[in-house]
């Protein structure tokens, strides 16, 4: 069970209140009992309900609750596809529905005969079997009659229960040829973003390495992420503020300066920033376009972290930028117009791959242009961080261009910030050789005043750290150096993304709905043989946390860029199996009785916990209960 102890999870509420641990097991009843218009009566309606679940350990029962499980809606599909619609007529006529079996127990009945035996036949059983041991005798054996009467209908209904379903699945529209392998659907989404070029050349040849301009001679291939009244629109409809949201800036004469009035940024005021000169820089854009998310949050799952977008409004025959480098892979994505770019080589190896963007250098500072190319709409033009750049218009047109930008803090020394701290941590804790006093005369020795002088016990000094470093490797965990990274990823990321067909086997569009006069309807349940597969793989991660385990995920990210702190679940020891073979499977589909911890309950309550945060789908939409 998924629980939240702390405030700083926005879950705290929703967990006490949902996930009790003394509850659990019974959840599924109470809720089908607070949806069920039965008049309630204090103790009495308690101690009711408590004989009802007794039967429930009575082998029968189960078998019964098998057969209640079959849909409406295999009714309607055997009727249009001109079958013999008795399987129906027997599934209504001889089996409750599910929605009200927690109230009308079926096998509650069906003690009903075994014991009690309706009061006609009493009377007569009385009136011919006066001696009490014959009594007892008649009622043994009509009860053994009773439940071998019992037994072939329960056989006859779990066929009936095994071919109904069979046909709901054959006849389902959403299968699992038809859900899409998100890393096969991230991959391709990459490869439109860089077409005609191949993936393995790009990373071989171009990434992390040298520019690359990819000419097309279509203009309109990237027209359907943004446009310029796009971005009229938005400022109308949307509250833009100004610096949050968008910023007014140009560059003349070696000068660069930024524009920023305060308040929202109104559309006449920007278009008349526009029409005297100035560029306009709107701040991830896909918080309001919906097209240019679904680009980024499907090549998250692509390259594993967070993938942001600026997009650039430049008037023509102007700049809005000095010359400076960035600290992230940059993509530009030529919308309208066209811009001439130059792009010069990092000025010395402290510029290469940097961690951070650089100051506004002046032309005297870059020297000649490695690159001088015009990137017209519908090309694409990538340059690694550190690549120092500028953009202008010429020739009297104007330009809008998207900039997506990918692998901030992602590298092999931000790695290494997480992973050094853990394992000296753990070595000093671990080994006595880490917590041996330093010589005496160290201070003597070492220092900016000393730091010419060189002689045998600095040579010595240096040898012990040179050894202390060799023995720290037996301590590194990169495992959990991998997580630290992760989570932040995690806080960094979009939300996914969800498919029409995920939406309608997700908690999305699937599940309880209310309709007109206050009913609930579509009532779902997960039940073992339900198949299901993890959202995303970059979407969720398992940290243990100071004896702790957690579920840090993005489904209830904000578009906008850090609003939210990180979202977490705390898990139950109990649980981490199942929610670790979910990750190793992924991207396929599991059944919810293969996971590996014990209990039925378990399974099914993890995994609802899990599809009511949409981290989750399922194969199929799930059956409604009737």
């Amino acid at each position: 069970m998924l629980k939240c102890q702390e405030p700083a999870s926005a879950f705290a509420m929703y967990a006490m209140k949902r996930k009790n641990a003394e509850l659990s097991s019974n959840s599924k009843r109470l809720k089908r009992k607070h949806s069920l218009p039965e008049k309630r009566g204090g103790l009495k309606n308690n101690a009711h309900l408590k004989t009802r679940r007794k039967p429930k350990q009575v082998p029968m029962h189960k078998s019964v609750q098998e057969i209640n499980k079959t849909p409406r809606t295999l009714n309607k599909i055997q009727n249009v596809n001109g079958k013999d619609n008795l399987i129906s007529k027997k599934t209504n006529s001889s089996v409750p529905s599910k929605k009200n079996k927690s109230i009308q127990k079926p096998i509650h009945k069906e003690d009903k005969k075994m014991a009690i035996i309706p009061s006609s036949k009493k009377v007569e059983s009385k009136k011919k079997l006066r001696n009490p041991v014959l009594m007892v005798n008649s009622g043994v054996a009509k009860m053994k009659q009773i439940k071998q009467k019992q037994q072939k209908q329960i056989k006859s209904k779990r066929l009936i229960k095994k071919n109904t379903r069979e046909t709901a699945y054959v006849n389902c529209n959403i299968t699992e040829e038809n859900h899409e392998n998100p890393l096969i659907t991230s991959r391709s989404m990459f490869e439109w973003l860089i077409h005609p070029m191949k993936v393995e050349d790009f990373f071989e040849n171009n990434w992390e390495k040298t520019p690359v301009h990819v000419k097309r001679n279509f203009h309109k291939y990237y027209k359907l992420l943004m446009s310029t009244p796009m971005l009229d629109k938005i400022l109308r409809e949307s509250y833009i503020l100004f610096t949050k949201n968008i910023d007014i800036t140009s560059y003349e004469n070696g000068i660069r300066e930024t524009h920023n009035p305060v308040g929202r940024a109104i559309p006449s005021v920007v278009w008349d920033y526009y029409m005297n000169g100035c560029s306009v820089r709107m701040l991830n854009p896909q918080t309001y376009i919906p097209k240019l998310h679904s680009l980024n949050a499907t090549l998250q799952e692509f390259f594993g972290c967070f993938v942001g977008a600026n997009s650039y409004l430049t008037p023509p025959n102007s700049q809005g930028f000095a010359p400076h480098y960035d600290d992230i892979e940059a993509f530009i994505l030529q919308i309208e117009g066209k811009k001439r770019w130059r792009l010069y080589k990092p000025r010395n190896e402290n510029e290469y791959l940097p961690r951070y963007s650089s100051k506004n250098f002046s032309q005297s500072e870059i020297g000649e242009p490695i690159l001088d190319t015009v990137v017209n709409a519908g090309d694409l033009l990538y340059f690694p961080r550190g690549t120092i750049h500028q953009g202008e218009t010429i020739d009297n047109t104007h330009s809008l261009h998207i900039t997506l930008s990918v692998y901030q803090k992602n590298s092999w020394g931000d790695f290494l910030e997480k992973l050094l701290p853990n394992a000296l941590t753990t070595a000093i804790e671990s080994d006595s050789e880490f917590r041996k006093g330093l010589p005496i005369d160290y201070l003597r020795q070492c220092g900016f005043a000393y730091s010419d002088i060189q002689n045998s016990a600095k040579d010595e000094f240096k040898e012990r750290i040179k050894h202390l470093f060799n023995k720290l490797i037996e301590y590194i965990d990169i495992d959990k150096a991998a997580d630290l990274m992760a989570k932040n990823h995690i806080h960094d990321c979009l939300p996914p993304v969800i498919s029409e067909n995920e939406q309608e086997c997700s908690a999305v569009q699937d599940g309880e709905k209310m309709i007109e006069n206050g009913i609930v309807e579509n009532r779902v349940e997960i039940e073992p043989d339900t198949r299901i597969r993890l959202l995303r793989s970059h979407c969720i991660r398992l940290i243990k946390e100071d004896e702790t385990f957690r579920i840090y995920y993005t489904s209830e990210n904000s578009k906008e860029y850090h609003e939210y702190e990180p979202q977490f679940l705390e898990v139950g020891e109990e649980f981490v199996p199942a929610i670790r073979d979910m990750i190793l499977r992924y991207p396929d589909f599991i059944r919810v009785e293969d996971l590996p911890i014990d209990s039925e309950d378990n399974k099914i309550q993890i995994v609802k916990d899990l599809w009511e945060k949409c981290l989750l789908v399922t194969e199929n939409p799930l059956c409604i209960l009737e």
